[in-house]
């Protein structure tokens, strides 16, 4: 085992642990964001920034400070290394920059897109963004276009992550999609559209971190703060079966996989509990579900929001 501190805060880890899995250990505020790396996806990180810290002191036998940030979803730990990144202004300021990249195409559609309320951007840009742009060049246009017969992409959003693109060469025989052109001009797309139709197309949109990739099937239909998460599993032959259910009263409205403090899909049985399109897209009666009870949301997000109280919660104290 390996000692690192993370903004104070001391952990022993396995070797060959990335500074940002040791944060996770540590949980809160110490672990950095990250918008393309993703654990169950190896070969993922490294592309979006937004998880660079400061390493103060390389390592006990090297105490020498790294002279610039690194990428803490590709950086292994040392024994006795110091490593700094809410306290860190450096980190702050380049965290602010690289937001302001991410955010130079991207529209605001905020008030009208379904990942709304469950952005990873969003709180990128409400931490770490300006409240005006300095942006004066045209923006990238694309129209949207029909990826799948239930995936709908929005190029405009896409922040080029890679996720979707490892998801599917990691979970699928037969990739169609990925990244096309180089530079201002990359995007991901398809040559042929609605090309996209294995059995486990789905979980692109559980991956993206932005409203990139949505499900047509919940298109425009509610905002996910109207709707109450609730765990349900049945018995599929193709995935585990294990799902959250998004309810409007009786209704189901949509079905995600379940997922994890890092908005990444949990292991159930360690196994990545990825679903198949039946699953997600085609059982949306409460009959085909077997509803277990509320999904724990954590207490800081708008989905929670006066829908569960907790035995933390205090009575309101009336003034007399």
């Amino acid at each position: 085992m390996v000692k690192v501190t993370i903004d104070g805060v001391e952990v022993s880890v396995e070797p060959g642990t990335t500074i940002l899995n040791a944060a996770r250990q540590i949980g809160g505020d110490v672990v950095p964001p990250a918008m393309c790396y993703y654990s169950k996806l190896p070969g993922t990180g490294g592309k979006c920034r937004t998880c660079l810290v400061e390493v103060a002191a390389g390592s006990a036998a090297d105490p020498r400070p790294m002279p610039k940030l690194v990428a803490s979803c590709s950086t292994p730990v040392q024994d006795g290394m110091v490593v700094n990144n809410k306290s860190s202004q450096r980190v702050h300021d380049n965290r602010g920059g690289v937001v302001e990249f991410l955010l130079a195409n991207h529209p605001l559609d905020c008030p009208i897109c379904d990942q709304a309320g469950e952005c990873h951007l969003q709180d990128l840009g409400y931490e770490h963004g300006s409240a005006k742009t300095r942006y004066e060049e045209d923006r990238r246009i694309f129209e949207p276009i029909d990826i799948g017969n239930k995936i709908k992409l929005h190029m405009n959003r896409c922040i080029l992550c890679y996720r979707c693109v490892y998801v599917a060469n990691q979970l699928t025989d037969k990739r169609v999609h990925g990244v096309l052109h180089r530079g201002e001009h990359a995007e991901i797309s398809t040559y042929i559209e609605q090309a996209v139709d294995n059995d486990f197309s789905g979980n692109m949109i559980d991956v993206c971190p932005v409203g990139a990739l949505t499900d047509r099937t919940f298109r425009f239909k509610s905002r996910v703060w109207f709707l109450k998460p609730m765990e349900a599993e049945r018995s599929c032959s193709k995935c585990c079966g294990k799902a959250v259910v998004w309810m409007f009263g009786n209704e189901i409205y949509r079905v995600t996989a379940r997922k994890d403090q890092f908005g990444e899909v949990e292991e159930i049985e360690q196994k990545t509990a990825w679903l198949c399109n039946d699953c997600r897209f085609e059982k949306k009666e409460v009959t085909d579900w077997n509803v277990l009870g509320p999904r724990v949301i954590n207490r800081q997000s708008v989905i929670s929001q006066g829908k569960y109280a907790t035995t933390i919660d205090k009575p309101v104290k009336r003034i007399s």
